[in-house]
């Protein structure tokens, strides 16, 4: 089983049991309000964390000193393969947020896909308005490539319209995040 480690936490694959550390954060509106769902309740986060356990594209983000389970990584090469291009996402507990752990799990996953799976290119999205979300990504140097206006919805107002929302698009090279790697470790 692939498992990484940095300074503070384990990034692995998603166990079955880890439903009640995902529900810890996928039942807090503020933490899934930019995602494609609500809030999960118990039962639905033990049975999505099953899911997980059998999906490739999800990296469960742990303290290194605890083994709690607080947030997660989406990794996913993208359609088609040949252009060797990837997705990334990621949703973290809110109360673990701030502390730069979503950084340090995203570089080490990002060095993996660069460095040993070779991959080309990875792209990231996100709400404007999650400033969070955004300000993430450019702390990783991917390169905001496009604003893009309604392009879709997930949730709906109380009248049953939809809530259209905006998106940022991200982008970065393989060859763009090595070298930047590269001078990072000289310095």
């Amino acid at each position: 089983m692939e498992e990484f480690a940095t300074e503070r936490l384990i990034i692995r694959r998603f166990r079955a049991g880890d439903g009640e550390d995902l529900h810890d954060y996928l039942s807090q509106e503020e933490v899934v309000r930019f995602e494609p769902y609500g809030v999960y309740d118990e039962a639905s986060s033990k049975t999505e964390a099953v899911r997980r356990a059998d999906d490739p594209a999800f990296w469960a983000v742990c303290l290194k000193d605890s083994g709690k389970l607080i947030g997660n990584l989406y990794f996913q090469q993208q359609d088609p393969p040949q252009f060797q291009t990837w997705m990334l996402g990621y949703v973290f507990n809110g109360r673990y947020q701030g502390c730069g752990y979503a950084v340090e799990a995203c570089r080490k996953l990002l060095t993996y896909g660069f460095g040993t799976l070779g991959i080309r290119r990875v792209t990231a999205f996100c709400n404007p308005d999650n400033h969070r979300s955004w300000h993430l990504l450019e702390r990783l140097k991917l390169r905001r490539e496009g604003h893009f206006l309604q392009t879709g919805y997930f949730k709906h107002d109380e009248y049953g319209n939809p809530r259209w929302h905006n998106t940022y698009a991200y982008g970065v090279l393989g060859s763009e995040w090595m070298e930047a790697h590269q001078a990072e470790t000289a310095e």
